[in-house]
């Protein structure tokens, strides 16, 4: 049997961890084996969350002055609570499964989340909520998809600058040998005008020439005349 002493201490132990809490849920339970406890304790511990079979009477000194105390009905008869400092969504998730699935043994009383009681309705509506990892996870997929997509953009700058300065280079080559090309074709027409003109030139030169020749006096006629 617990001493006077032994009972205060356990009280202050309870009362200091429920003081720093978040959440607490209380059940009760009928026929439970030690198996069974055994079960629920390591799924509350695995949830990051503490469990105690508690006395009525210490249960409620322990929530007294705290967010808990709105529960102060719920300790009659066999109780046991569990409680947690930490996301209360997967305690709520681990204490609606395991119910459900030993309603049999383990029944819900009431619970307080974030400073209000609920049922056990509200509870299973908590546990199906994403839990706070399961919401830092699909947050840093979205960023990673969005960062993602912004190297490939990023990326993607230099490898079309190069593409369209290569596609530059190709016609360049091309550009060139079509500015050369019409000059010797240039060349061709200009001498082909040249010698066109040439050719008038000499056509208007035939006709002085006759005329000078016919108007410059023969030397044998001018000795006739004589």
């Amino acid at each position: 049997m617990k001493t006077r002493e032994t009972k205060q201490k356990d009280l202050a132990l309870l009362k200091e961890s429920l003081e720093n809490s978040k959440s607490a849920i209380i059940v009760s339970f009928k026929g439970a084996s030690v198996a069974k406890d055994w079960e629920l304790r390591k799924t509350i511990r695995e949830a990051g969350a503490h469990y105690r079979v508690v006395k009525n009477t210490l249960a409620r000194l322990a929530v007294k002055g705290t967010d808990f105390e709105q529960a102060n009905d719920a300790f009659k008869g066999v109780s046991a609570i569990a409680w947690t400092d930490k996301d209360p969504v997967v305690l709520s998730k681990a204490i609606s499964k395991f119910i459900k699935d030993n309603s049999d043994v383990y029944s819900f009383k009431s619970g307080v989340v974030d400073g209000k009681v609920i049922d056990f309705k509200q509870l299973g509506v908590i546990a199906n909520l994403p839990s706070k990892e399961e919401l830092i996870a699909k947050l840093l997929y979205v960023l990673n998809a969005q960062a993602q997509r912004l190297v490939t953009v990023i990326n993607a700058v230099p490898r079309d600058l190069a593409i369209v300065i290569k596609q530059i280079g190709e016609k360049a080559p091309e550009s060139r040998t079509q500015a050369a090309g019409p000059a010797p074709a240039d060349q061709e027409a200009g001498a082909a005008v040249a010698a066109a003109e040439g050719s008038e030139a000499t056509a208007e030169e035939a006709p002085a020439e006759a005329k000078a020749e016919d108007s410059t006096p023969d030397a044998g006629s001018g000795e006739k005349a004589e």
